[in-house]
């Protein structure tokens, strides 16, 4: 069977928080007499899948299947993204939370520049938390791998009894991580955390033999069986038993580099589920994130263009 159709076949369970990426596109030509501040005049709008949301567009984009575990408001803004991720082809199942409001960025853009970033955001109640975990269980059967997708605004409070329930029915679980306390992913196959979040958590480094041992010592604290740090321009460095994989960046030319580490982790998992091990899977996942950064705002890469 080729990779092609591997793909096809593969089941990703995404889990964490969604959100809603507006963009709101102008044109800049002056500055507003009431303050010192540009005035853009909105000659177009769009609206992506952001967080984990764009981590199962990404699956799916590249002929994955992925089904998306999450928390919305029960609101326009939920009503939006769930139809966005029906359109897209994503098995949506979200727990609406009347007591809060979805997670949206509006980001005002001119030139291609970033103007303005606007959140709006509340962290979800006890009771639908409760019930999502009960939904993560029941949904573990019938899928290949699962991805965690951390941007620390509440869905995955209950990570912990959710890597247990997945290490215990043999379902790799991959993590993209949040903050600076990494103890509540402690089980995990595998985390995926950037240059500057993995210093946040295991300190500087001048030399890649101190980053080898910081890795080392990271992995064996929270019994992992590997580590991937992505290094922007310096490209991603795997750490697992008795092995460092390390691969250049294979970006062409950089517009945006805002939901890369969604679309690694999303490659990742997928190749994993299609059967590659993961230094392989790390290669597609680096290609992918080529292909993304040159793209403007939260984008995917289509299986056309990765496997081209």
């Amino acid at each position: 069977m080729s990779l092609k159709e591997s793909v096809k076949s593969a089941r990703v369970l995404v889990v964490g928080d969604v959100m809603l990426d507006r963009y709101w596109f102008g044109d800049v030509e002056r500055i507003s007499p009431e303050a010192p501040v540009p005035v853009a005049k909105i000659n177009k709008t769009d609206e992506r899948a952001g967080g984990a949301a764009n981590v199962a567009r990404n699956i799916v984009a590249l002929g994955g299947q992925a089904k998306l575990l999450s928390v919305v408001g029960d609101d326009e803004a939920g009503r939006s993204l769930e139809n966005l991720l029906i359109e897209a082809g994503v098995d949506a199942s979200f727990h609406r939370d009347s007591e809060i409001s979805t997670t949206v960025k509006l980001r005002v853009l001119a030139r291609q520049q970033q103007l303005l970033r606007i959140d709006f955001e509340n962290a979800p109640s006890h009771e639908i938390l409760a019930a999502k975990l009960d939904d993560f269980k029941a949904s573990l059967q019938d899928i290949d791998v699962v991805i965690l997708s951390d941007y620390g605004k509440g869905s995955l409070t209950h990570v912990q009894q959710m890597i247990q329930a997945a290490n215990v029915v043999g379902k790799p679980v991959l993590v993209d991580p949040k903050g600076d306390e990494y103890s509540h992913y402690s089980g995990a196959t595998l985390l995926t955390p950037n240059r500057s979040e993995f210093k946040q958590v295991a300190g500087g480094w001048k030399t890649e033999k101190e980053l080898e041992a910081k890795a080392a010592q990271l992995r064996n604290e929270l019994n992992l069986t590997a580590l991937l740090v992505t290094r922007s321009e310096e490209g991603m460095s795997l750490f697992r038993d008795g092995e460092i994989v390390h691969k250049p960046t294979q970006a062409r030319e950089v517009f945006d580099v805002s939901g890369a580490g969604d679309t690694v982790i999303a490659t990742l998992g997928l190749m994993l589920a299609a059967g590659l091990d993961l230094p392989e899977a790390m290669d597609w996942s680096n290609k992918a994130a080529g292909i993304v950064v040159a793209k403007v705002g939260t984008a995917v890469a289509t299986a056309e263009e990765l496997f081209s």
